[in-house]
């Protein structure tokens, strides 16, 4: 697993711990910030925003990177995910493989909960042998 400074974990945890307020969830209730860091060592965040029609719904994890595409990052090095549920909350698949599309298979991935638990991944161990841009060059 990439190495981070506990000072930048720190911040992404308050990061994503700001995204989580801002989330847009009257249907589920269910409340989701996080926070990544790019490459360059800056930190963007996102909330899940629900929709009436609930296959339109965009996770935090996703809206977090869009964010970070938007001010013109495509590498980053960790994300944290907050919740206040209980059990600790791992990005769904299809956040996953936007996980994958832009961190490396050893990156942080880690979630977060109003408790202060915390539980760690890999990339690589939410989703191996991901179908990465690599699959797209290699013939």
């Amino acid at each position: 697993m990439s190495k981070i400074e506990n000072n930048k974990i720190t911040e992404l945890v308050e990061a994503a711990k700001d995204g989580f307020a801002k989330a847009y969830a009257p249907y589920s209730n269910f409340h989701v910030g996080a926070a990544a860091l790019t490459a360059s060592g800056n930190v963007v965040k996102g909330c899940n925003v629900e929709n009436a029609s609930y296959g339109l719904t965009v996770c935090a994890e996703r809206n977090c990177l869009a964010q970070g595409v938007i001010a013109g990052e495509q590498e980053f090095s960790a994300i944290v995910i907050y919740t206040n549920q209980e059990k600790l909350t791992p990005p769904c698949g299809a956040c996953r493989q936007v996980i994958a599309e832009f961190l490396a298979p050893d990156a942080l991935v880690k979630a977060v909960n109003h408790n202060n638990d915390t539980k760690e991944w890999t990339v690589s161990e939410l989703l191996p042998d991901a179908f990465t841009p690599k699959d797209l060059l290699e013939r």
